[in-house]
């Protein structure tokens, strides 16, 4: 039943006030905006908490830059991961107060939660994880966490982790991003007892197999309360520890 219908049959009687306002509730957690080449779901900040997110690889300049239009006149907000600098300068041109971050791809216009709820700690084992550990904490600063990055804490010299495990310990969640064998999160989380997401990245030697090394390494962790995200899935992990945190906070959608 469209808006129409149901302004209709609240008009005639047929339809009681109560199934109307539903009904409007559903419409609006519905919402999608056509646009030929794809087709926007506004409705998912009301179904997830957060709005839609775009995948910017393999999008077109143009495509890129009127979905982030429409975004931004529909939520005064809008993420876009994946992103190249040429995506980000066709942006610019029908949103002019876009920013970017170069080394996490990401393109972004305002916050989707403006009030920080719940911290996150960003840990890398070492400088060459910082774009996929820049994209989670990106991704969980724009959905509404607070932040700490720990960079450079792997297990090369553990000592450096041992140096920030109580900064680490104040916060509600763990990201911890790490190539080679990918043993940063097991580590963490034999320290903590707060979740920790683990982010394998593709950084290595021929035997790290692109990633897939530390993927096995952090899936066969013997360490509690683990989970484990898709190689170089900097975004999944900041979007799901963004969502713990607003769960302990109490926030709503």
């Amino acid at each position: 039943m469209n808006l129409s219908d149901i302004a209709q049959g609240l008009q005639n009687g047929t339809l009681p006030p109560a199934e109307a306002a539903q009904l409007l509730l559903q419409a609006e957690e519905n919402e999608t905006e056509e646009m030929g080449f794809a087709r926007l779901d506004h409705g998912r900040r009301k179904r997830k908490g957060f709005p839609e997110v775009i995948f910017c690889q393999g999008k077109t300049c143009g495509q890129v830059a009127a979905i982030f239009e429409r975004f931004a006149a529909h939520d005064a907000c809008a993420f876009g991961t994946r992103a190249s600098r040429e995506q980000y300068e066709a942006v610019l041109q029908k949103v002019p107060d876009a920013s970017y971050h170069e080394l996490a791809r990401i393109i972004w216009i305002g916050s989707a939660n403006a009030a920080k709820k719940g911290k996150v700690a960003v840990l890398t084992g070492g400088t060459a994880d910082l774009p996929v550990a820049e994209e989670a904490a990106l991704t969980a600063e724009f959905f509404g966490a607070e932040v700490h990055r720990f960079f450079d804490v792997g297990i090369a010299g553990i000592h450096r982790l041992f140096s920030v495990i109580d900064q680490i310990r104040a916060c509600d969640v763990v990201i911890a991003a790490a190539g080679m064998e990918g043993a940063l999160p097991s580590v963490a989380a034999g320290l903590v007892d707060i979740p920790v997401i683990a982010v394998p990245t593709s950084v290595g030697y021929g035997a790290s197999f692109g990633g897939l090394a530390s993927l096995l390494t952090m899936l066969n962790s013997c360490a509690e309360g683990i989970t484990v995200v898709n190689i170089d899935n900097g975004f999944g992990a900041g979007y799901s520890a963004a969502q713990i945190c607003r769960k302990i906070a109490g926030g709503d959608k």
